[in-house]
């Protein structure tokens, strides 16, 4: 019976994460709009890039940073050049970062790659603990070899 009560238990808090999620979210679909789509040459997609972020060797890190520091300068994703302003979000709590990590990570047909597990608040505070620029951020992305 215990172990029944823990794995619903389990559940019912993933479910909240993806809830929180997908409310944090809501300050992101200005840019990346409600579809993950972005907008051409300004805000990159979520939908279909994120797998690949996560995929690339340090890509975990990177995302992340994104959110605590932004992320400034032209990027180019899929061949395509974007040159928007990612403000930071380092004002949100840890776990807040986690679960829209989480949610943008497996929404839009994303999902995370083989072996790699949910975001964890521990994780976000883990990288906070390495402050960055925006530009330092843009550097990191450059050295991930992101197509």
């Amino acid at each position: 019976m215990k172990k029944i009560l823990l794995a619903g238990l389990i559940a019912l808090t993933s479910l909240a994460l993806a809830q929180s999620g997908a409310s944090v979210y809501q300050q992101c679909q200005g840019c990346h709009q409600p579809t993950g789509a972005g907008i051409p040459g300004v805000f990159p997609p979520l939908a279909g890039h994120v797998p690949e972020i996560l995929a690339a060797k340090g890509g975990r890190e990177y995302i992340i940073h994104v959110l605590l520091y932004g992320l400034t300068g032209e990027i180019s994703v899929k061949g395509a050049k974007y040159n928007g302003a990612m403000p930071a979000y380092g004002q949100l709590k840890d776990e807040d970062i986690a679960a829209v990590l989480n949610h943008i990570s497996t929404q839009w047909g994303n999902k995370f790659p083989a072996g790699q597990k949910e975001f964890t608040a521990a994780e976000v505070k883990a990288q906070r603990a390495k402050p960055l620029t925006a530009a330092q951020v843009n550097a990191a992305r450059k050295a991930l070899g992101l197509q």
